[in-house]
């Protein structure tokens, strides 16, 4: 029996334990480590969820202890299990388990995703921050065009009390006060709800599959909405890939995004509105090289605002979504835009008065610049981010996430929300893609 440490940041890290761990009794896992998302070291993978092998849980520790960790452990094998990173941070990774004496593992598609019976379309991404969210709305609202019943099923962000989070069931607003959610959870789950479908989110994704398929309000497609760029939890029948020309390039240096840009079916080139012409050439030649089958839909991310007042010629805070700025890397976001097309005066720079929580994000992450990521993985951060929001000296407040942030802090200066949808140019397009979709799996229009 070999004994295993899984390097994670709750998510991707359980779901590899879950599915390839948990009655494997040729492994003991030791140990979880985590990192990337604040303040989620320190507790336990509960018994509840870890199975008859593990009837004391398994503990989660930091990342920065690993070497320490495989010694006093005596782990054999270190098993890599989280996205968004790039190729040089695993290999080093790699180096660092290699010298504490242990292997290194990455787990593939073959080992770790689930087989539904529903048909399965999986939205994912080359990057954090691509545009998958609007992807995932435009995917779903063709599909319901069609009087199909879709349920969503997000890629996890349990933060919380694992075990009240096995399997979560998102239809209105009302349920992510009753969850709980993070702000980084409202983020994902809200536009579905808001839309008609239902989503699922949680920790086991056997049961949340077991469940989506029999969700009460009827299920004929299941939609898999992504995180970061990892690749799906389920075995997909069709696989849409963003890609972000804004990043060009990353699509072959990040992990696991290079994966999912060479198992795609569908590749979406977003932001085309706003990105360099070189920019988009150059990953259309990427995409040409790594996948060469892949259909190729071209596409822009169009803003609106309620009130371009609130931007024009003042000084306003740009609200942007956490995860996209921190190790997303984006350098701008929908709020970024707004403030440039409708004509701000400037863009306040937040970093001298960000406080708490926010201070260390920037000190984490120095090269966010001039904007303020909605940051709320926990009530300290929120109470932070209402703070700093409260003491940067701006005439108006953009906000460019993909909720309201005054449902969550009060933002007592005049405010103004940026909207995005996925909007397809020329041909190919996602409604072709869709019909084909349809006819193949013979899906029919649900009983009313």
């Amino acid at each position: 029996m070999q004994k295993a440490i899984i390097i994670g940041a709750a998510g991707r890290d359980f779901h590899n334990f879950n599915t390839f761990f948990r009655d494997n009794q040729d492994y003991k896992v030791v140990a979880f480590t985590a990192a990337q998302i604040p303040d989620i070291d320190g507790r336990k993978y509960p018994a509840e969820l870890a199975g008859s092998l593990y009837p004391e849980g398994i503990p989660i520790f930091a990342e920065d202890d690993l070497e320490k960790l495989i010694i006093e452990k005596e782990a054999d094998v270190c098993v890599f299990s989280y996205s968004d990173v790039p190729y040089n941070r695993v290999m080093n990774l790699s180096a660092r388990v290699n010298a504490a004496g242990a292997s290194f593992m990455l787990l593939g598609p073959n080992d770790t995703q689930i087989k539904s019976n529903k048909p399965v379309i999986a939205v994912c991404a080359t990057r954090t921050g691509c545009g998958k969210s609007q992807t995932s709305r435009r995917v779903i609202e063709l599909l319901m065009e069609q009087g199909l019943k879709v349920v969503a099923i997000r890629h996890p962000m349990p933060y919380g009390d694992l075990v009240k989070q096995k399997v979560q069931r998102f239809a209105s607003v009302d349920d992510l006060a009753f969850h709980k959610c993070t702000i980084e959870e409202m983020e994902e789950y809200e536009p579905h709800v808001v839309r008609g479908n239902v989503i699922y989110a949680g920790v086991d994704y056997q049961a949340i599959i077991d469940a989506a398929e029999n969700d009460p309000d009827g299920c004929d497609v299941i939609l898999w909405d992504g995180g970061n760029n990892d690749f799906s939890f389920y075995k997909p029948d069709l696989l849409i890939t963003v890609a972000d020309p804004h990043r060009v390039n990353h699509e072959l240096s990040y992990y696991p995004g290079e994966v999912n840009l060479r198992m795609a079916d569908i590749i979406v080139i977003n932001k085309m509105d706003s990105a360099a012409p070189e920019d988009i050439n150059q990953l259309r030649a990427n995409i040409a090289a790594a996948n060469p089958g892949a259909t190729v839909i071209d596409g822009a991310s169009p803003i609106k605002v309620d009130d371009i007042s609130a931007i024009k010629g003042k000084r306003v805070l740009v609200i942007e979504d956490g995860p996209t700025l921190t190790h997303g890397e984006m350098k701008i976001g929908a709020g970024t835009v707004a403030a440039n097309k409708f004509g701000a005066k400037e863009i306040i720079d937040p970093r001298d008065y960000a406080v708490g929580k926010l201070a260390e994000t920037y000190r984490i992450y120095p090269n966010i610049g001039t904007l303020l990521p909605a940051m709320g993985y926990g009530d300290e951060q929120v109470k932070d981010l209402q703070a700093t929001i409260d003491n940067v000296p701006c005439d108006s407040v953009i906000i460019g996430t993909p909720i309201d942030l005054n449902r969550v802090v009060e933002i007592n200066k005049p405010n103004t929300r940026v909207y995005y949808d996925l909007q397809e140019i020329g041909q190919p397009t996602m409604t072709e893609a869709i019909k084909e979709f349809v006819n193949v799996h013979n899906l029919k229009l649900s009983k009313v």
